[in-house]
């Protein structure tokens, strides 16, 4: 429940404003429930503007009750479409659950192409059971994401993205890649995506590397 009734004044900047020069800030009384909004501090004790770097939800207004759906700095948007966190987590989970695929890990990340062929979101995932039909799990997970995401659903429609890709990661190959740049514990979780490849190529440099050495 949000504490309003102590010199705080909350603002929210919907999710699909988040990463624009001057987004919409909105008070309590124009906030819905089942949007996603950035977390906006002010306080009498001097915080100002305050960014909170999470991502909320309200799943009710009367009172006021709300859910944390991810981080602000977790999101792909390198093409406009503004993937947040809960996006991605709901349309893995709904795939795998539909399919009665377990999954242990994974993360997603842009693959921006600099040749003909289009870019496109790349997921890497780590299956406890990986699906018979790799293809027709990523054409699952497509339609979730587009029916989430109207960007992303754009820019599929459009032919400007391909659709996704699915990296299958080798068991344990998170932890273990974790471990070996010393990011192994609870204080270092993956990120469900990330706006760049550094941990995408990261990931796949070191999984070729081990392949070699096997």
């Amino acid at each position: 429940m949000l504490n309003t009734n102590s010199g705080i004044f909350f603002e929210f900047v919907p999710a699909n404003e988040i990463f624009t020069e001057n987004p919409t800030r909105l008070s309590l009384k124009d906030v819905k429930v089942g949007e996603n909004y950035a977390l906006i501090v002010n306080s009498n004790a001097g915080l100002w503007g305050y960014d909170l770097g999470d991502t909320i939800k309200f799943v009710s207004v009367d009172p006021y009750r709300l859910v944390v759906t991810g981080r602000t700095k977790h999101f792909i948007s390198a093409f406009g479409e503004h993937v947040i966190g809960e996006e991605v987590e709901y349309s893995l989970l709904k795939a795998a659950a539909e399919e009665n695929i377990h999954i242990t890990e994974f993360t997603v990340a842009p693959y921006i192409s600099e040749g003909e062929d289009k870019s496109y979101h790349e997921w890497l995932i780590e299956f406890e059971n990986i699906p018979h039909n790799l293809e027709a799990f990523a054409h699952k997970l497509e339609d979730n994401l587009r029916r989430k995401n109207v960007y992303y659903d754009d820019l599929i429609g459009g032919n400007i993205l391909r659709p996704l890709k699915i990296t299958p990661v080798q068991k344990n190959g998170f932890i273990d890649y974790m471990k070996s740049i010393g990011k192994l514990g609870g204080q270092n979780k993956i990120p469900r995506l990330s706006n760049d490849r550094k941990l995408a190529d990261g990931l796949e440099r070191w999984t070729l590397k081990n392949e070699a050495v096997k």
